[in-house]
């Protein structure tokens, strides 16, 4: 089985592929100080409740996928690999890793691997043009041209920023359940904030997404709008344009990057 390594900003997700399939995911947070050692028994924590695998670390995982935006994580984790893996083919996703998407941007080592890695998957799934909003500790844009091209993107504060600074702002606020409202007109100090959350940020994705769809394609019907991230499900109801909801893309795209350079090298 694949174990693919997804090391977010605020959260770390893990998938265990069984071919194509996902067979078991997790969530833990990220903590960037966490050592190479302190993650190998993490690791071998989660896997360890997993009934197709075995009690010592790496039984019954034939490959590993990582990519990170952290980089003292994803150093960490190269020597994860190197120390308690290091039978076990491994890819970790930086400049050099072949991905099948070319990058037009100004300079596309600035690019986020987690952004490539979700456009290879988007690709693969639904073809271009598409645009893929993801919601995690930014809400990114990220624009796939008909051609499978990586056209470029946007970034906006994500929904849990855009709460805590609100309530660490302002005098008469707090820090507020992120949830749905019973009316867009609230009635009370927290169903108002929770109003302007929800429905600011589905206008916020709608109108974005508009707009780079008319300078993404001819017709901006033809353009396929995907979300992920962890808090997508919370503006999928409200948002008018997105079509697609994919929670594992990025772990998608990590198994079929691996494939590219391990399994058909």
């Amino acid at each position: 089985m694949l174990l693919t390594i997804d090391v977010g900003n605020t959260h770390t997700v893990l998938g265990l592929f069984d071919g194509e399939e996902i067979v078991e995911h997790w969530r833990v947070s990220t903590e960037a100080r966490r050592t190479a050692d302190e993650l190998a028994v993490l690791l071998q924590g989660l896997m360890g409740m997993h009934p197709l695998l075995g009690e010592e670390l790496g039984d019954g995982i034939d490959g590993i996928a990582i990519c990170s935006t952290v980089p003292s994580v994803l150093h960490e984790m190269r020597e994860v690999t190197r120390r308690y893996y290091g039978d076990i083919p491994s890819v970790l996703v930086e400049p050099g890793v072949k991905t099948g998407v070319p990058i037009l941007t100004d300079n596309p080592k600035e690019v986020g691997a987690d952004r490539i890695i979700n456009a290879v998957a988007a690709v693969e799934l639904y073809g271009g043009p598409c645009i893929i909003v993801d919601f995690g500790t930014a809400t990114t844009y990220d624009a796939v041209s008909a051609r499978g091209e990586y056209a470029g993107g946007a970034i906006a504060p994500g929904i849990e920023i855009s709460v805590e600074a609100l309530g660490m702002r302002g005098a008469q606020l707090r820090k507020v359940e992120l949830a749905r409202p019973r009316h867009v007109i609230g009635k009370n100090t927290v169903e108002s904030m929770q109003s302007g959350i929800l429905y600011g940020f589905a206008g916020q994705v709608d109108g974005m997404v508009e707009r780079m769809s008319r300078e993404l394609a001819d017709d901006p019907d033809d353009v396929t709008v995907i979300a992920t991230g962890g808090l997508a499900p919370m503006v999928l109801r409200e948002s008018t344009v997105i079509d697609e909801h994919e929670p594992w893309l990025t772990l998608v795209g990590l198994r079929l990057v691996y494939e590219r350079n391990v399994s058909r090298s």
